[in-house]
């Protein structure tokens, strides 16, 4: 995969992950991620509860082992690279998130009509 889709891949986890446990969990904390790929060098600052920090490390780790040169969806990888257990709750924070920031989307469009 090249470094921008793997640059873009890792900031929406950030964003969907991010997105969910501010709105489902109190108590999070700021951890630093420096994540290498290829010639790039990531570095991001995330707010998280305990349990979000270890999922979303889990999907880094993911994201880096890729096999894939053109990365396919996870849900329709030939070869998933997920654990069961940890690809559900990563299915459940991206369909919540996603449908949460679809609609904040919408909401501000609509705003702009006015």
């Amino acid at each position: 995969m090249t470094e921008e889709k793997f640059q873009n891949e890792v900031l929406t986890l950030e964003k969907f992950f991010t997105k969910y446990c501010e709105d489902k969990h109190r108590e999070r904390f700021k951890k630093e991620y420096q994540l290498k790929y290829k010639q790039s060098d990531i570095t991001l600052y995330v707010h998280l509860c305990k349990e979000c920090h270890k999922l979303i490390s889990y999907s880094f780790e993911r994201l880096l082992e890729c096999p894939h040169e053109t990365k396919p969806r996870c849900r329709k990888c030939p070869s998933p690279c997920y654990e069961k257990p940890q690809w559900k709750e990563v299915a459940k924070i991206m369909r919540y998130s996603g449908f949460q920031l679809g609609v904040l989307k919408v909401k501000k469009f609509l705003k702009i009509k006015k």
